[in-house]
C-alpha cells in the first residue's frame, strides 16, 4: 500500500521535534552543558560552646573564638545550576572541634572558666545540602567566566556526627583519652535526673553563610566562604546544665567508669585547694546552644563548562542557525 506523503512529512517532522527536544532536555541536565562544579575546601573551623572561649565573659560566634584551638576542616563538594544565579551544593566535610577552659584567658571575667578547668575534643564527619544564590550574576556585561568574581549567600541544612571525649588521668598517672557520653556526667538517663535525657551522638544543623569565587579560568575558580553551623544540641562538648551527685555514678555505673566520671565531672579540684560544695550548681549554660563555624579555601572545576576550549571547539563545527 502506498504511503500518502503528507503523513511521511509528519512522521519525519514529529521524529526530528522529539530528537531536538530530547538533546535539548539531555543538555540541560548532563555535564556538558557546564552545569555542574566539583571541589574541594580546606580551612580553620572553631568550636562555639560552653568550654573554652575568648577573654571576659562568654559571648556570641566570633566574638569568644579561642584561636590557640583552631583545628583544620577538609572536604569535597559537587554543585549544580539549574541558572548561573542559582546553585545547590551537597558538600562531606570532616575536621575536629576542641576547647579547654585552661586555655581560657586570665582575667577576672574569666576566672571562673579557668578554674572550672573542663576540656573535650571530638572528630567530626559532617554532610550537608545548601542553596547558593549569586546576586550579581545579572550584572554581568561579557561572556564567560574568566577573571569574574561572583559573591554569593548560602543557607541549608546538614547531619554531623561527634564524639565528645577527655583526658583522664588514672591512678597509676598514665593518661588515655576516654569518650564522655557512657560516662553520663550530668546524669543524662539516669531515673534521678528525668528531664536529662541522653543525647544522640548524630545532629542536625542548620548551614548559613557566604563567600566569593574567582574564575581563575573558565572551568576553574578559586574563593573563600565562612559558614556557620546553628545546632540543636548543648552536648558537643558534654557540658550544658548543673553538676549532680556523683553518688550516682556509682549507682549506674562499673566501679572503672564511676571512678572516671568522678574525676571529668568535676575538675575544679585539680587546678585549686579551695574546696567548695558543687551539687547543683552551673556546670554549663543550658539557654544556648553549642555551634562551631568555618572558613575555607575552595577550589573547584566545572565540568564541560559552556565556555571550555571543547565546548568552543564544538560551537566552531555547528551550523550557525543552530546555536
Amino acid at each position: 500500500m502506498r504511503t500518502p506523503v503528507p503523513t511521511v512529512r509528519l512522521i519525519v517532522l514529529i521524529c526530528l521535534c522529539t530528537i531536538f527536544s530530547y538533546q535539548s532536555f539531555s543538555q540541560s541536565i548532563s555535564i556538558s552543558s557546564g552545569k555542574y562544579e566539583i571541589g574541594l575546601g580546606v580551612g580553620p573551623s572553631f568550636f562555639l560552646g560552653d568550654l573554652g572561649g575568648n577573654r571576659g565573659k562568654g559571648k556570641t560566634f566570633i566574638k569568644d573564638v579561642d584561636l590557640p584551638m583552631t583545628k583544620l576542616l577538609k572536604g569535597v563538594f559537587i554543585n549544580l545550576y539549574p541558572a548561573e544565579w542559582l546553585g545547590f551544593r551537597l558538600a562531606v566535610n570532616l575536621g575536629e572541634l576542641e576547647a579547654y577552659d585552661s586555655l581560657s584567658a586570665d582575667d577576672k571575667n574569666a576566672f571562673e572558666r579557668k578554674k572550672r578547668n573542663l576540656g573535650f575534643r571530638s572528630n567530626l564527619q559532617e554532610a550537608y545540602v545548601a542553596a547558593e544564590v549569586y546576586p550579581t550574576v545579572m550584572l554581568e556585561k561579557y561572556d564567560g567566566l574568566l577573571h569574574k568574581l561572583r559573591p554569593y549567600g548560602l543557607v541549608g541544612f546538614g547531619v554531623f556526627h561527634f564524639n565528645p571525649k577527655a583526658q583522664y588521668t588514672a591512678p597509676n598517672g598514665s593518661k588515655s583519652w576516654v569518650e564522655l557520653r557512657p560516662l553520663h556526667l550530668e546524669g543524662q538517663g539516669f531515673p534521678e535526673y528525668p528531664n536529662r535525657h541522653e543525647y544522640s551522638l548524630t545532629q542536625l544543623a542548620l548551614v548559613m553563610g557566604g563567600g566569593f569565587k574567582y574564575y581563575l579560568t573558565d572551568n576553574l575558580y578559586a574563593g573563600f566562604e565562612i559558614l556557620h553551623r546553628k545546632t540543636f544540641t548543648d552536648y558537643l562538648d558534654d557540658v550544658s546544665t548543673t553538676y549532680i551527685n556523683p553518688y550516682y555514678f556509682d549507682v549506674h555505673l562499673t566501679p572503672e567508669q564511676a571512678a572516671m566520671a568522678r574525676q571529668l565531672m568535676y575538675r575544679e579540684k585539680l587546678v585549686t585547694n579551695i574546696t567548695r560544695p558543687y551539687i547543683g550548681y552551673q556546670r554549663g549554660d543550658p539557654k544556648q546552644n553549642d555551634a562551631f563555624f568555618s572558613g575555607l579555601l575552595r577550589f573547584g572545576w566545572r565540568l564541560n563548562g559552556a565556555n571550555s576550549p571543547s565546548a568552543r571547539a564544538r560551537r566552531q563545527l555547528k551550523c550557525p542557525v543552530y546555536y
